[in-house]
């Protein structure tokens, strides 16, 4: 997602500040556009911000050897763990994915995500993918989250990769703290998660490009306009490596024990949180898109699909028709 950054400086007669912010997180970057008529400590706020995404990595992120998700991962089978509390709103919400598209979202694929080399350990072993692809099916991925205690523990030897939805949660905290702050009309985002509030200075929707998708390429496709709402993409594109000379994606898809391979080059998804838009558009990009128009209708989202279609050409498939935009555009 390509946000626009642009701002009318002047509303009904009074002067409107535009203010931009962005730091690092996640291997990327986060971005924070909003506008106020009153005076903002941008160095406090700057410090907040970075503060709500560096905490959601330091407890979900598998490069971070100290984080509560390897902690997790390196607590024997059996044993319940304790999670912080925004850990905690994550897994719940991963589950609850898992379970609404069939497990075509998985939080468990870690193990996998790593031997075809997406994850932080580097794995060339082809004789390990091998392994997995044909064995996968059959391995067991059980886990039990107590609700009360707020408490996860696996019943089978699987490893937790919250990768498919931490950042659209962090998204969410983001817009969070600009709203503690009184400023309900602000643009955040990290990487391809974008979540909208409010409006631009004289009413006008926030307005975000869909990227084409190109690999080594940050071009807009078209825009989409957001009012009070997320939207995340998943896509085959981005991070991809060739392995025994063929191009694969980081996507993996849970019940075949490989990469999603279905003709889909990304889904975006609409939603009231950065979080279920992100861990959905991982899913729907599983499902492909006929499951995943069907899915995505039965669960109430709004989802666009960029397809190369048999004959290799891209197609644009979408839950609603208005969501795409004109053939001449």
């Amino acid at each position: 997602m390509i946000p626009d950054l642009s701002l009318p400086a002047v509303v009904a007669g009074m002067m409107s500040q535009r203010s931009a912010l962005s730091g690092a997180t996640m291997g990327t970057r986060f971005s924070v556009v909003f506008q106020s008529q009153l005076p903002v400590d941008l160095v406090s706020l700057q410090e907040e911000l970075q503060a709500a995404v560096d905490r959601v990595d330091a407890q979900m992120s598998p490069w971070k050897p100290g984080s509560d998700l390897n902690r997790f991962n390196r607590t024997p089978a059996g044993e319940w763990v304790d999670l912080p509390e925004d850990m905690f709103a994550v897994v719940h919400a991963a589950l609850k994915t898992s379970i609404g598209s069939d497990g075509a979202f998985d939080p468990f694929v870690g193990e996998l995500v790593c031997a075809w080399g997406f994850g932080p350990v580097a794995c060339d072993d082809g004789a390990e993918v091998v392994r997995l692809r044909e064995s996968w099916g059959s391995l067991a991925r059980q886990v039990e989250l107590d609700r009360e205690g707020k408490r996860l523990r696996r019943l089978s030897d699987c490893k937790l990769d919250l990768c498919g939805i931490a950042k659209g949660y962090g998204v969410d905290c983001l817009s969070r703290v600009m709203h503690r702050w009184g400023l309900s009309d602000h643009l955040v985002s990290i990487d391809g998660e974008v979540r909208a509030s409010g409006c631009k200075p004289g009413g006008d929707a926030w307005c975000v490009g869909l990227e084409k998708p190109v690999e080594g390429v940050r071009d807009s496709a078209f825009a989409i306009e957001l009012a009070d709402t997320a939207i995340a993409t998943s896509g085959s594109y981005r991070q991809m490596r060739i392995i025994a000379g063929q191009t694969v994606s980081h996507t993996m898809h849970p019940q075949q024990g490989q990469p999603v391979c279905n003709g889909v080059l990304s889904v975006s998804v609409l939603a009231d949180t950065c979080m279920e838009a992100d861990a959905w558009a991982t899913a729907l990009m599983v499902l492909g898109w006929e499951k995943g128009l069907a899915c995505a209708r039965k669960t109430g989202l709004d989802a666009i699909f960029v397809i190369r279609n048999e004959r290799g050409e891209i197609e644009l498939k979408a839950t609603d028709p208005g969501l795409l935009p004109e053939p001449d555009a």
